[in-house]
């Protein structure tokens, strides 16, 4: 497929790359369209979701106690978060957590695998070669039918009162574990690069890279404002604690001064090739992470 918008983001798959070598990408632009994408990678069913109103881009596994679901998008809205349905249980599920939340499988999770938005030129440049969803219909994908609403303060449908602490529409990336929330906002780590903290016992450092822009801003993506990227990883190769710094744009570690991309992999130095465990987690408006988890920590407040 060529694309020719290089800072359209895309929704890319990185959990099967450990033990598969698989990397898909899946063009964005279709989601603004309410669309599940269910395709199946190296054998894994998988669901690809996007909630434009949430910026919320999750995939899920499809299998629940051995058996394949397929879903579909029911219309409904909880916290401004679309609910989707499943084909065997009729079953409603909440996009943004997974988890079932009417029908039989009320309180069933969702195995969510890691998965990163970036812009179309950084994952054709890690991964040349990297699978991509193709077209699927006549709509657009340069186009955004929701013109300016990530300026907005008032989320549409959300009946609750947006957390205070940021702009509604806010991006942060959202880390949850347990009884662990914390939401890192995108403008400060377009500010400093690299940021290094230790959740639930964990090292873990965050990366972040410019260039891919935001497909909830002018009607013409290639119009819109950037937003950058950013993903958590676990700081080490090899049984090798890592540690890491900003260089201009370039994010370089300081005991191999290898440099690295978004994607946790190391792209020139003694560590090129290696590659850092994902942490899941995810880019959301703040309003709908703040509501889904109301106790959450906000980094750097």
């Amino acid at each position: 497929m060529k694309l020719v918008i290089f800072s359209l983001p895309v929704i890319v798959i990185t959990w099967l790359v450990e033990w598969a070598g698989v990397q898909s990408g899946l063009i964005f632009g279709h989601y603004h369209y309410g669309d599940v994408l269910q395709p199946q990678i190296a054998g894994v069913p998988v669901a690809v979701t996007f909630c434009p109103l949430c910026n919320a881009a999750v995939v899920f596994k499809r299998e629940v106690d051995g058996d394949v679901l397929r879903f579909g998008v029911s219309g409904n809205l909880r916290n401004s978060d679309l609910i989707m349905w499943d084909n065997k249980t009729l079953s409603w599920w909440q996009q943004f957590t997974g988890e079932g939340i009417v029908g039989d499988l009320t309180g069933t999770q969702l195995e969510m695998i890691p998965a990163q938005l970036v812009a179309w030129q950084d994952f054709k440049a890690a991964h040349p070669d990297g699978v991509v969803q193709a077209r699927t219909g006549p709509r657009n994908y340069g186009t955004n039918p929701y013109t300016g609403y990530d300026s907005t303060t008032s989320p549409f449908l959300f009946l609750g009162e947006p957390d205070p602490r940021l702009r509604a529409t806010e991006r942060v990336l959202g880390y949850n574990r347990g009884d662990t929330a914390v939401a890192y906002p995108m403008k400060v780590l377009a500010r400093e690069k690299v940021v290094e903290d230790t959740l639930d016992g964990q090292d873990v450092v965050i990366f972040y890279a410019p260039g891919q822009v935001s497909a909830l801003d002018n009607a013409r993506i290639d119009k819109s404002k950037e937003v950058g990227s950013a993903a958590m990883f676990i700081p080490e190769v090899d049984g090798q604690k890592l540690t890491f710094k900003a260089d201009g744009n370039k994010i370089i570690d300081n005991e191999t001064g290898s440099e690295w991309d978004v994607f946790g992999r190391a792209v020139a130095g003694e560590l090129e090739g290696a590659q850092l465990k994902p942490v899941l987690s995810h880019v959301h408006f703040w309003f709908a992470w703040a509501a889904f988890k109301p106790d959450t920590v906000l980094y750097g407040s």
